[in-house]
Formats: structure tokens, sequence, C-alpha cells
């Protein structure tokens, strides 16, 4: 499938590359084709490319690299339309959103992206009464110093 990608151009997406949303994204309900492109120098991140809007295009990354005890639990009926039959099969991203001030980076660990590979579907799960907040900061920002002296100068004893 040609499509075309406002930040690529034109894109060949192999049909096993499509990725259908059972459950779209939060905002963006009337989008539900998607492919994921890695850039090797953009990793670990990559883009969620809408194939219906070529102006859309999340920027997502596998929240383990981030959060290593990020965990989440599901019933098995709020992933039964995406036809899991095995835990392994399912890949979870989340969404990354840069701010001006990129220090400020964050990503969506309350509303996760499960893709089954096996057959490509997907959905955009809401987490309830989670531990987990649509904003987490990827860069720890240090509180702020009251003292801005890192140095000090002793004078030499008996000169």
């Amino acid at each position: 499938m040609l499509v075309q990608s406002d930040r690529f151009g034109p894109l060949e997406i192999p049909d096993n590359k499509i990725i259908t949303m059972k459950k779209p994204i939060l905002g963006f309900e009337k989008l539900t084709r998607y492919c994921l492109i890695e850039q090797e120098e953009f990793f670990p991140f990559m883009w969620f490319q809408s194939l219906e809007d070529p102006l859309i295009a999340f920027i997502v990354v596998n929240p383990v690299i981030f959060f290593k005890d990020y965990r989440i639990s599901v019933h098995s009926k709020e992933v039964a339309d995406l036809g899991v039959e095995s835990p392994d099969r399912v890949e979870t991203y989340v969404i990354v959103t840069i701010p001006k001030n990129s220090v400020e980076m964050s990503v969506n660990l309350q509303g996760p992206i499960l893709i089954n590979t096996e057959n490509n579907t997907a959905k955009q799960l809401v987490l309830v009464n989670s531990e987990y907040q649509v904003q987490h900061f990827l860069i720890e920002v240090p509180e702020k110093v009251t003292e801005s002296k890192a140095l000090d100068i002793e004078e030499p004893v008996g000169v």
C-alpha cells in the first residue's frame, strides 16, 4: 500500500505491516489504520504513522526501556477483540510527548497501545484505578539548587 506521510513523504507499506486499531487512540477515533516506522537514528523511539491522515504520526516507545518495572494487568475480556492467544505476542507501546523544552519529555503510561503481532490488531487501553498517570517524565530533573556555588577555593595555610 502506498501512503503519503507529512514527515516521511511517500511510503510503501506491505499489507502485513498495516495495524488495525480495534479501539482507536483517544481523540483520533476516526483513524484506525497505522504502521510502525523505525529509524535507526531515532532508536528507541518509533513513529506510529496514521495511514488515513498524513499529518498524524505519534512518537511511541516500549515503556520498559525507561520504566523497568512497568507492568499492566488486563482482564482477558479487554483484549478479546485483539484475538490474543499468547501474551508474549503482544507488544506494548506508550505515546511520547516532546514539548518545546525537551527536558520535560513525558510518556503516557496510563494509556498504553497494545499490538497483537500475530494479526496486527491493536487498541489503546485506558487504565483505571492504576498507579500510572498520563504524564511520566523520561528525564529526571533535579530539584532547584539553592546555592549556585559548586567550587570552594581555600587559602593555603601559612603562606
